[in-house]
């Protein structure tokens, strides 16, 4: 059942934070938005997305927030997507944006992006003989089954196309991308963009320390513990993710939020490892008013 914020007033617009079972009242980061959503007289509820008897026409907006469950299950949180009013964010979006394979468009619009190997349920697929490789599978969330394999090394090689194997029994796609190794020392670059009056606006940025450090070998849990640090994107970095959102479909003004993630590439120039604009986390707690900026952003879609 829902799980209202306290103090929220009869009366008030309602808006669902859209979670998981495994995450009944939200992520702590993800509760930051509750005050400053009561403070512009608005209800919010952490809502699972599966759970039986949900009345969605009920809330102004059902905003996805944590619902890591999907990656298994796929099918059903796109059907059950396309039924809910008011999506933040739309439908078709999350349909999109849910199978990695959106990179292929991105790229072919002229989005620096990592470059990538597509491997099918049931073709083959060999190691290389040498380089470092990840692999993952692109439906997926959290860096589950996700692996960083050195293929100069036999064993990382039968590991690697095992992963493979594994990925494509279970029907699903598998990602092949070179491993670029100044993310060790560069990390990750989120950037997290806002609905504004004016349009999707920067709102702040983290830094993602490496996580990768080997094969895959499973993961507890529903994703994997990152080390988060807040960070001040380059110039560069902002132009990059503004052509990445530039080239959504439809646009990036349909949306509440996103988050562009960058990498340093092979010449040191930032590309796209992926695009989250479906559950992403959005590390309110590393920026002052990023939570009351998310606020505003639901506020100025409610009308």
């Amino acid at each position: 059942m829902p799980t209202p914020h306290p103090g929220g007033a009869p009366g008030e617009p309602r808006v669902a934070l859209v979670t998981c079972t495994e995450l009944p009242e939200l992520e702590d980061d993800d509760r930051l938005v509750f005050g400053p959503l009561a403070a512009l007289g608005i209800r919010a509820e952490a809502v699972v997305w599966d759970a039986p008897g949900v009345d969605w026409t009920a809330y102004r907006s059902a905003v996805l927030r944590s619902p890591w469950d999907y990656a298994t299950r796929r099918d059903e949180f796109v059907a059950w997507a396309a039924t809910v009013p008011v999506l933040a964010n739309p439908a078709d979006i999350v349909e999109w944006n849910t199978d990695k394979r959106y990179l292929e468009a991105l790229t072919a619009s002229g989005v620096p992006t990592v470059p990538t190997t597509w491997v099918r349920p049931g073709e083959g697929w060999t190691a290389p003989l040498d380089g470092e490789y990840v692999i993952k599978p692109a439906v997926g969330a959290g860096s589950v089954d996700t692996g960083r394999y050195d293929c100069a090394d036999e064993e990382h090689r039968r590991l690697a196309a095992a992963h493979v194997a594994r990925l494509s029994t279970a029907g699903r796609v598998t990602m092949v991308q070179p491993y670029l190794a100044d993310v060790d020392t560069a990390g990750e670059t989120a950037l997290m963009f806002f609905a504004t009056p004016d349009g999707l606006g920067f709102s702040h940025a983290i830094r993602k320390g490496p996580m990768l450090t080997g094969p895959d070998y499973g993961v507890e849990g529903l994703y994997r513990t990152e080390k988060i640090t807040a960070r001040i994107p380059s110039d560069v970095e902002r132009t990059v993710a503004e052509r990445v959102l530039a080239a959504v479909p439809g646009g990036p003004e349909r949306l509440l939020y996103a988050r562009v993630d960058l990498i340093p590439g092979p010449d040191g120039s930032p590309v796209l490892v992926e695009l989250e604009l479906t559950e992403p986390s959005l590390f309110l707690g590393y920026a002052d008013g990023a939570a009351e900026r998310l606020a505003q952003a639901i506020a100025l879609r409610l009308g």
